[in-house]
């Protein structure tokens, strides 16, 4: 019995800290079938969206989802602290090298205790070790403690770095945009502000946000469940937004530039595919057209009441079509995988943006400021 707790505990701790390396200080996707972190946030997440889907108030079950990302990182360290303890505890006892001092010896919740004291380096000096092996291993642990607790230190921060970055761009988007974000409501705004040429530096700012986006989330997926500040804004609708714009831009948007549209479209769809391979979300069949054809003419006319025309005819509808195919699969199959809706391709008729919010009201028909007009072009 003995040398099998003593073997399970060596594969516990191996384990452990193999899973620590990959997740905290491996700078790359780990493709192996089977890890405890993928499974840990499976099945919490999976239980944790069960839990809120009972909760009908949208702003209520998206705080709820909001909380996921970082008490699961928080449980996810308290899981491995947890098993190294367990771990070592089981190498204690079957090496029997706990010695009773000040305490009764109660068999192998003694040796785990002694093991919780080590790891946490508390000292308490009620129980310690009886042989060489025992102190040899006691000093593997500490360090090994130690050494968790450095990585843990550095780990949150990066996260949070991250994730700051990230939500940047997303608020910026806000005034550009809109609140949820649409293409049709970027280049129409642009346009009425007579700035499309500023819509070339804004698509390449947008290439690098993509590809610090991969970058971070491939090494730290749990990014992927942190949500933003305000509920109709993620990273996932702002990165739905940037492929529409990219898309019409391909199609044809007179005054605007092909090229750096193509170069940001690549690296955000590189973005969205990658990132469904870390949930395993398989590209799925859109459960709605996001732009039906009669949706798309509403589109049309949308951009021509700001001066933009959109190119037309049966060969770029079926450009736009093919183009919508090779992203559009992906980013449903991430919307329900971390409970996220996609944008639509225009604003509702009836919107304010978030900068125009408060809790005591908004600017708009009855709250408008003297001077400006409840449909105010938004610069």
């Amino acid at each position: 019995m003995q040398v099998l707790a003593g073997i399970s505990g060596v594969v516990i701790v191996l384990l452990v800290l193999w899973e620590a390396f990959e997740t905290i200080v491996l700078p790359r996707r780990v493709t192996r079938q089977f890890r405890f972190t993928r499974l840990y946030y499976r099945r919490t997440w999976s239980v944790w969206r069960t839990l809120v889907a009972g909760v009908r108030e949208r702003r209520l079950r998206e705080t709820l989802l909001s909380y996921f990302g970082p008490a699961s990182l928080l449980g996810l360290i308290a899981s491995w602290a947890v098993m190294l303890v367990l771990g070592f505890g089981l190498l204690n006892w079957s090496l029997e090298t706990a010695a009773r001092s000040n305490m009764p010896y109660r068999g192998i919740w003694t040796d785990i205790y002694f093991s919780g004291t080590t790891f946490f380096t508390l000292g308490l000096g009620d129980v310690t070790p009886r042989s060489a092996v025992g102190r040899l291993l006691t000093v593997l642990e500490g360090g090994t403690g130690f050494a968790f607790l450095a990585l843990v230190i550095g780990y949150i921060p990066a996260i949070y770095q991250s994730f700051s970055r990230r939500e940047t761009n997303i608020t910026l988007l806000d005034a550009r945009a809109g609140s949820p974000p649409s293409a049709g409501e970027l280049l129409r705004r642009h346009a009425l502000d007579g700035s499309l040429d500023a819509l070339n530096p804004w698509l390449r700012d947008w290439e690098g946000w993509a590809a610090d986006l991969l970058e971070s989330h491939l090494s730290y997926p749990v990014l992927c469940y942190f949500r933003s500040q305000h509920d109709n804004q993620s990273w996932l609708g702002s990165l739905t937004a940037v492929l529409d714009t990219c898309a019409l831009v391909l199609v044809g948007v007179d005054g605007v530039a092909r090229r750096q549209a193509r170069l940001t479209f690549a690296i955000a769809r590189h973005a969205v595919v990658d990132l469904a391979q870390i949930f395993r979300a398989r590209p799925m069949a859109p459960p709605r057209d996001r732009l039906p054809a009669e949706r798309l003419q509403e589109l049309r006319r949308f951009l021509g009441s700001a001066g933009l025309k959109l190119s037309d005819g049966v060969e770029a509808e079926r450009q736009l079509t093919e183009l919508r195919s090779i992203y559009e699969p992906y980013l449903f199959a991430l919307a329900e995988a971390v409970e996220v809706a996609l944008p639509d391709w225009m604003p509702a008729a009836e919107h304010a943006d978030n900068w125009q919010t408060s809790a005591w009201g908004r600017i708009g028909a009855g709250g408008t400021p003297p001077g400006t007009s409840p449909k105010a072009d938004h610069f």
